[in-house]
């Protein structure tokens, strides 16, 4: 608790210790899901969006957008502000695009073999 009010769960647990190469793997285990990726590519483009906004690029239930919202801006790939009721997203690091940005780049090069891939679908 801080000053009487209780701080949310982690959505995700790990080992008491994890070593780097587990909290990487886990950072990228949240960039591993095409809902958030599509988040991240939306907020590219257009800078910043209110949630509803997002919901509606979407096409996706509000919960399921706000559960995958909230997953990035845990993980520290977005962050937020507020405009009266609405809440705005925005990627919340220019490198969490240069990251995206990177990894689109790599996959031209890899894309059928990414496709072809039996371990990562496993």
């Amino acid at each position: 608790m801080i000053g009487g009010m209780a701080l949310a769960a982690p959505p995700f647990s790990l080992a008491d210790t994890p070593t780097r190469t587990e909290l990487l793997a886990k950072y990228f285990r949240g960039l591993g899901d095409p809902t958030r990726l599509r988040i991240l590519r939306l907020l590219a483009e257009a800078g910043e969006l209110p949630a509803g906004e997002l919901v509606s690029r979407l096409g996706l239930p509000q919960a399921t957008v706000s559960t995958h919202l909230s997953c990035l801006r845990w993980c520290g790939f977005v962050a937020t502000r507020r405009e009266h009721r609405a809440v705005i997203y925005r990627i919340a690091d220019a490198r969490v695009r240069e990251l995206v940005a990177v990894a689109a780049a790599l996959l031209e090069d890899n894309a059928e073999h990414v496709a072809c891939c039996a371990t990562i679908d496993g």
